[in-house]
């Protein structure tokens, strides 16, 4: 719990520029904020979290200054103490910028109180709002114990990415978290065997920074948590125990959880803007510090927004880019995460004026920060300013989210014109799209749905969004979502369309997991999780935007189908991803550079019909030695269709054929295909794999030895894990 102050005036002591937020030393603490253009500093210690005066004021002056840094050691303070700052300097143009009147919450804060007597309102204007502030409190900075918990570091070429949102994936009827624990980080623990059966690497988090839940329409609470008000803290209402001094242990303990698990953990993280909005939202923290080195401003004063949100981070200046570093290496040496998903990243490649940069410094110096080289770092390419950089994303190691992969599959599916050519350069890695050459494993997120959008149910199922219940006259949310209802508006009871929507949730995953790159799926897909047709839940913390713990016999189907399709994309990621070589001991055959190709087919072996009007698409992975080993077509026209096939001499497995209802469309132990052709029901996709690649070897053996002639013997794998 928060510490009382020992006495009514502390001892204070010059301090140190470094380490930046709150430190504990030897005699107490040391406090060190950034605020280049203030003339005064005050630091205000509070009794408790929940206090609504300070209860001591501590004038900063010169002499605790160090170039743009204030700083002051304070005596006989300890873990758990709370603090706050009053900043002082010139307004700016257009009268914003300091604001004495407000009390604000350290941008270094690694654990934060008073949320049970925040007011965002109070934030905003002239009026002193010390009764309704945050408060920064002083915690640990131990570094996670990776020899207890190691990283699980799981290769790209066989990463499977599983988005959620915490408390939206801890709740729901039938959910196996127990009610107090619902809705919380400690909660996720308990749905971990869920996600290892089902075969998923990494979770991505929304948003577990703390953010503000007020940062809403009336009557509504931010759900998504993209509205931040800390890049250190956790989110209050994702903890358990309510004493900040355990919100970090809570963390570790989730990560612990996840890497004894052997997932990763990835936290999506909104650097590109705060919840303080433009020149007329709250003063939190951030602007009431340097209003005008944190954010992209006009001469006059006027905020530029690429973000959507009201302000834009210049992530260019370096008092800013080591904020978000140390926040970077708060989150992955102090309490274990794995990797970061930037929201909106490419805003952070912008310089001044918002100019493009081809060297952003921000990601030059996190690829040289040896603490940060071993992270999964994926980013979206675009920003909300028109900035699109899926190829040429200026970093290296940074994999984008691959909207055009999205687009297109939904496409060609829906039955869409032109759609043969695009859905040929997903399926062969983007070379239209990386200078003709496919992409790297793990420069590509491939993914099919996301938090922002309709989940795959609703992509079968509405034409149009249905975002009434956000309170915004259903303007919000993206009105391009290449959706289709199969002829009835939401749920049906007619069992020509649920059975040819079963179908195609069949062949969107399919596409998925069998394309090259990094597959992440969306909490709830793999048992058809509706929200309504509403495509951008953020402010709906209710069954709306909660999982579906209660699957009937479909989802059931379709949850066992999708956990067989990531064990087949497993055994068959060297054939996939094929620039990386095959792992000792994997399959007979594989695909190497110098010896492997793709090759194209339509209706006929190799004539692809590329015309705007073909709906038909199939293609072979072949090997010198081992001849084709996989072939797949693909058939989005509204009738049957007929198509050839190579010869594979060790014999064919169909492992896929989504034409076929429940289990049968992928059976856990594939059967062998005879037939010299392959008949596709209309919009259904066939899979067939060379025998060799699903087999492995088994001894005979009677008793303790071997069978007298027995030898070994083959068989075909289970999928079923």
């Amino acid at each position: 719990m928060a510490c009382s102050l020992a006495n009514d005036v502390s001892a204070t002591r010059i301090g140190h520029p470094w380490p930046l937020g709150a430190s504990v030393t030897q005699r107490g603490v040391n406090f060190s904020v950034v605020a280049p253009l203030a003339t005064r500093v005050e630091l205000l210690l509070f009794s408790d979290g929940s206090a609504r005066e300070a209860r001591e004021v501590i004038e900063l002056d010169h002499r605790h200054r160090s170039g743009e840094h204030w700083h002051v050691e304070v005596e006989g303070l300890g873990l758990g103490a709370c603090y706050g700052y009053r900043v002082f300097g010139p307004l700016l143009p257009g009268s914003h910028g300091f604001n004495p009147s407000k009390v604000l919450l350290d941008p270094c804060a690694r654990a934060i109180s008073g949320w049970d007597t925040y007011q965002r309102g109070a934030a905003v204007g002239a009026v002193p709002n010390a009764s309704n502030c945050l408060k920064g409190v002083v915690t640990d900075r131990d570094r996670f114990d990776f020899e207890a918990a190691p990283r699980p570091r799981h290769s790209w070429q066989k990463s499977v990415i599983y988005e959620l949102h915490v408390g939206g994936f801890t709740r729901g009827g039938g959910c196996p978290v127990p009610a107090e624990r619902q809705g919380t980080l400690l909660g996720l623990i308990d749905t971990l065997p869920y996600l290892q059966d089902l075969g998923v690497t990494a979770i991505e988090l929304l948003p577990v920074m703390a953010f503000d839940p007020q940062d809403a329409p009336a009557g509504r609470l931010n759900h998504w948590g993209y509205s931040p008000v800390s890049w250190m803290a956790p989110h209050p209402a994702y903890l358990l125990d309510p004493d900040p001094l355990q919100a970090r242990q809570e963390v570790r303990q989730l990560v612990t959880a996840c890497h004894q698990a052997s997932l990763e953990v990835i936290l999506d993280v909104v650097y590109n803007h705060t919840s303080e909005g433009n020149q007329e939202g709250p003063t939190l923290s951030w602007r009431g510090f340097s209003d005008t080195l944190y954010y992209h401003q006009t001469s006059r004063g006027d905020y530029l927004d690429v973000s959507g949100c009201g302000n834009t981070i210049a992530a260019n200046r370096p008092l800013v880019r080591r904020l978000i570093l140390e926040s970077l290496r708060c989150w992955s040496t102090e309490l274990g995460i794995d990797g970061f998903r930037f929201d909106l990243g490419i805003a952070l490649s912008r310089g001044e004026e918002l100019a493009p940069l081809d060297a952003p410094p921000l990601f030059e110096e996190m690829e040289a920060d040896p603490e940060l080289s071993d992270l999964k770092v994926v980013s979206e390419p675009w920003d909300c300013g028109g900035l699109y950089r899926l190829a040429d994303f200026p970093a290296r190691r940074v994999a984008g989210w691959n909207g055009r992969f999205r687009d297109d599959l939904r496409r060609f599916w829906k039955g869409d014109d032109r759609t043969a050519w695009p859905l040929s350069q997903r399926l062969s890695g983007n070379p239209d799209l990386f200078n003709g050459q496919p992409a790297p494993v793990g420069r590509t997120i491939n993914f099919l749905t996301a938090h922002d959008g309709f989940t795959l149910a609703d992509l079968v199922s509405f034409d149009r969004k249905h975002n009434l219940a956000n309170g915004e006259n259903d303007r919000d949310g993206d009105n391009h979502n290449n959706s289709w209802n199969h002829g009835v508006e939401g749920p049906c009871t007619d069992p020509a369309v649920n059975a040819l929507r079963e179908r195609q949730l069949r062949n969107l995953l399919a596409s998925l997991l069998l394309a090259p790159g990094v597959p992440m799926l969306l909490m709830g897909d793999e048992v058809r999780r509706s929200q309504g047709g509403n495509n951008n839940t953020w402010c709906q913390d209710n069954p709306l935007g909660w999982m579906h713990w209660r699957p009937d016999g479909d989802d059931q189907a379709l949850y066992r189908f999708l956990k067989r399709l990531i064990r087949l994309r497993q055994r068959l990621a060297p054939l996939l991803n094929q620039d990386l070589s095959p792992a000792a001991g994997g399959p007979a055959w594989s695909l190497d550079s110098a010896t492997s190709w793709r090759e194209w087919h339509g209706l006929e072996l190799g004539k692809p019909d590329w015309a705007s009007w073909s709906h038909c698409l199939a293609w072979s992975l072949h090997d010198s030695e081992g001849g084709p080993l996989i072939w797949c077509g693909m058939n989005a026209y509204y009738q049957p269709m007929r198509f050839e096939i190579p010869i594979q001499l060790a014999g064919w497995l169909r492992v896929i054929d989504t034409a076929l209802p429940g289990d049968q469309a992928m059976p856990a132990r594939p059967e062998p295909w005879l037939a010299e052709a392959a008949p596709l029901e209309s919009r259904s996709l066939m899979l067939l794999v060379a025998a060799p690649l699903l087999q492995e070897r088994s001894d005979r053996r009677a008793g303790s030895g071997r069978k007298a002639g027995g030898g070994n013997r083959t068989r075909i794998i289970s999928l079923e894990g």
